[in-house]
C-alpha cells in the first residue's frame, strides 16, 4: 500500500524542547531516527528532551555526558549501553514493574509526546508490524501526539498486538539494517548444573517464562524429553528453538492462548527473526498482556525462571544493583514470581550461581547497603544454584537459612552458618541439628 515517506531528518524536526519521545525497544532500537535527532540536539536545537524506553541495543549517545541539559534518559531498564551514564548521574532510572510500563504511559502518568519505532513494510490491507518488540510501545503509538517510524525490510511481520494500521503513523522514513543479533555462549560447567536441577522442576505441560543467557538456555537443552510445553514470557531467545522443533513446545494443555507462543520482544539470532516472520504460532503482545498477573495466573503449571545479583539467608532477592550501583532494573521478575505463585501447580523460580566469577558468594548473610530487594521474602519460592534446589515457601527464617545455606558454594556455607547462628541465636544450632 502506498504511503508517503521523508528522511529521518525532516522527520524529527516535529521535536521540540521539553518533550518526551518514546523509543521501540531491544532489536529494533529506531537507529536512523536516534542518528537524526543526536544531530539536532548536537546543534543545540531544542533542551530539555526526555527520551524514555525500556532496554534498547547499540549505541545510545543521548544519554552521554555531552547532551547534559539536552537529553534526559528515563529508562524503564538500564540496559548494557546506558550503565556507565546512569552510575554516573547522566542519565536515570523508572523503578517500575514492566507489566506496568505501560501503565504509566497510557494513564498518562508519563505523556507521550513524540513515538520514534521501527516497523515492517506495510502489507496490502495498510497495516505494519513491530516486529521484535511490543512491550509498551503499543502504548506510546495510541497515546502520542506524532508517531514517526523507520520502515525497515529486514523487521520482520510478526503477529498478535504488533500489527498496526498505517493511519496510526504520521511521518515514514524508509532505512534498511539489520537488525541487532545476540549469539549464544558456550554455557559453562556451572550453567549446565543449574539448568539439570530447574530442568528437574519442570513438569510436562508446564507453560514456560525465560529470558535470554546462559542459564535459561541450559534449561531448555534438558528439556527436550518433556511433552507439551508452553510458552507464556515476556521474551524468548533461541533456546526455545529447538523444542519447537521438535514438537515439545506446542502450547496444547495452555488455558489461554492455545497452541501460541506469547511473548513482548525478542532478542536473538537471525534466525529467531525468521522464525517469527509471519507466523501465527507466536502472538508478540503488549506488555500489560504477557506481564499482567491476572493474565499469567490464568495458565496452569506457569514455571518461571528468573535471575539474581544476590540472595540473602533470608530469601530477600536483590535483582537491579550491586549496592547502591544501580545496575539493571525490576523487570518482569516480580510480574511472573507472582503470577507463577497464583497459578495453578506453578512454580516460581529464582535461579543462579552460587559464586561471582571472581568466586564471591551470591548469597550472604545480609544484602549489600544499598540493595534494591526486587523479589521480597513472602514471594520466594524456589531458589536453585549449581548445588541444589530447594522450596522456600512456608518456611520460618531459621528453616530457610538452613536450606539457603545447603546450596551456597561449600567454601561459603562455614562463613554464612556462622552468620545465621549469630542472627538467630543458639536456638538455630539446635533446630539445624535435628
Amino acid at each position: 500500500m502506498a504511503y508517503k515517506t521523508v528522511t529521518a531528518e525532516e522527520a524529527v524536526k516535529v521535536i521540540k524542547s521539553g518533550d518526551r519521545i518514546h523509543l521501540s525497544s531491544v532489536a529494533v532500537t529506531p537507529h536512523a531516527l536516534i542518528r537524526a535527532m543526536v544531530e539536532r540536539g548536537r546543534n543545540k536545537e531544542f533542551e530539555n528532551v526526555r527520551i524514555q524506553h525500556i532496554h534498547t541495543e547499540g549505541p545510545a549517545p543521548y544519554a552521554e555526558a555531552e547532551f547534559e541539559g539536552i537529553f534526559q534518559l528515563e529508562s524503564f531498564f538500564v540496559g548494557g549501553n546506558v550503565r556507565k551514564a546512569t552510575q554516573a548521574g547522566y542519565a536515570d532510572y523508572i523503578p517500575v514493574f514492566l507489566s506496568e510500563t505501560q501503565k504509566l504511559i497510557r494513564q498518562g502518568y508519563l505523556k507521550v509526546n513524540i513515538a520514534m519505532v521501527q516497523v515492517s513494510p506495510p502489507d496490502k490491507h495498510g497495516y505494519v508490524s513491530l516486529g521484535t518488540s511490543v512491550d509498551a510501545t503499543l502504548a506510546a503509538i495510541e497515546t502520542a501526539d506524532v508517531v514517526i517510524a523507520q520502515v525497515n525490510k529486514f523487521v520482520p511481520r510478526a503477529w498478535g498486538d504488533a500489527m498496526i494500521s498505517i493511519k496510526e503513523i504520521d511521518y515514514f522514513v524508509e532505512h534498511d539494517e539489520q537488525l541487532y543479533i545476540h549469539n549464544n555462549a558456550p554455557l559453562s560447567e556451572t550453567e549446565r548444573a543449574i539448568g539439570r536441577n530447574v530442568a528437574a522442576l519442570v513438569e510436562d505441560g508446564a507453560c514456560l517464562q525465560m529470558g535470554i543467557g546462559g542459564i535459561p538456555n541450559a534449561v531448555l537443552a534438558e528439556l527436550g524429553n518433556h511433552k507439551d510445553l508452553g510458552v507464556h514470557t515476556e521474551m524468548f531467545s533461541d533456546g526455545i528453538l529447538p523444542l519447537v522443533e521438535k514438537g515439545v513446545v506446542n502450547g496444547k494443555r495452555k488455558q489461554i492462548d492455545k497452541g501460541k507462543m506469547v511473548a513482548s520482544f525478542l532478542m536473538g539470532s537471525q534466525a529467531l527473526y525468521d522464525f517469527i516472520d509471519d507466523n501465527p504460532e507466536v502472538a508478540m503482545m503488549d506488555v500489560g498482556h504477557t506481564n499482567g498477573i491476572q493474565v499469567i495466573r490464568k495458565n496452569h503449571k506457569v514455571t518461571a525462571i528468573n535471575s539474581a545479583l544476590s540472595v540473602d539467608i533470608t530469601g530477600q532477592v536483590c535483582a537491579d544493583s550491586i549496592g547502591t550501583t544501580h545496575y539493571s532494573g525490576v523487570g518482569g521478575q516480580i510480574d511472573f514470581i507472582r503470577g507463577a505463585g497464583h497459578s495453578e501447580g506453578g512454580k516460581p523460580i529464582i535461579a543462579m550461581p552460587s559464586i561471582t566469577s571472581k568466586g564471591v558468594s551470591k548469597i550472604s548473610p545480609t544484602l549489600m547497603e544499598g540493595a534494591g530487594v526486587v523479589t521480597t521474602r513472602s514471594n520466594m519460592h524456589w531458589l536453585v544454584t549449581e548445588y541444589g534446589a530447594i522450596n522456600l515457601y512456608g518456611k520460618t527464617l531459621q528453616d530457610r537459612a538452613r536450606a539457603i545455606i545447603s546450596v551456597a558454594h561449600p567454601d561459603h556455607r562455614e562463613m554464612l552458618d556462622k552468620a545465621a547462628f549469630e542472627r538467630f541465636g543458639s536456638h538455630y544450632h539446635f533446630v539445624s541439628g535435628k
